[in-house]
């Protein structure tokens, strides 16, 4: 099954500040417990969100204005701590399919990467301007185009950076390499067959 060419992305966003923003906060490790995937988006910075007896906290992704953005900005360090898949996991269940920061995580970028989900970076001041303006104005469009490594919300444009072999695999559509494995299932077992040492 061919995977999507991930050009560009373009979604409303929503500002969680903060550097050092860790996978545990992303996913509390209670949660790494599932079978599957699927009831991690629910989850999403649950101890940040919610008191212990369900409450809601001040947390932008509580407040009403900016249900149903995609986009996610964020400062320094974004999905350091532990390596789980589960903290980009719960980020695309949640309906999240780009994060903008000013640095990431090596294994929170490479799990992300293998979701089709674009991790770029820019400078603090300019990850505050586009905060500022979805602030303003809630409904205000963020796009990422990987092609042109830019970023755009409303009359803002900057430019954006991402890993060359990120951006090529995203674009390319070869950014899942179990499903590019699976694709190629005959040519794999045409190798098997001729490998000496598979021979039982």
């Amino acid at each position: 099954m061919a995977l999507e060419k991930i050009n560009q992305v373009k979604g409303r966003g929503v500002t969680v500040a903060g550097d050092d923003i860790d996978t545990d906060q992303i996913i509390p490790a209670r949660f790494l417990l599932c079978v599957t995937f699927d009831a991690l988006g629910a989850q999403l910075f649950q101890d940040a969100r919610f008191e212990e007896n369900g409450d809601r906290k001040d947390h932008p992704l509580n407040d009403p204005r900016f249900e149903g953005a995609s986009l996610m900005l964020s400062g320094k360090n974004f999905g350091c701590g532990s390596s789980r898949e589960h903290a980009p996991q719960s980020l695309s269940k949640a309906g999240f399919k780009a994060v903008i920061a000013e640095s990431f995580a090596e294994i929170f970028f490479g799990n992300s990467t293998t979701l089709g989900i674009p991790c770029v970076t820019l400078s603090r001041d300019e990850i505050a301007q586009i905060s500022a303006a979805i602030e303003t104005d809630p409904a205000t469009e963020v796009g990422i185009d990987l092609e042109k490594l830019e970023v755009r919300a409303g009359t803002l444009c900057f430019s954006c950076a991402i890993r060359d072999s990120a951006r090529d695999a995203l674009v390319r559509g070869e950014w899942d390499p179990i499903s590019q494995l699976l694709d190629a299932r005959d040519e794999v077992a045409a190798v098997h067959d001729k490998l000496p040492y598979t021979r039982w």
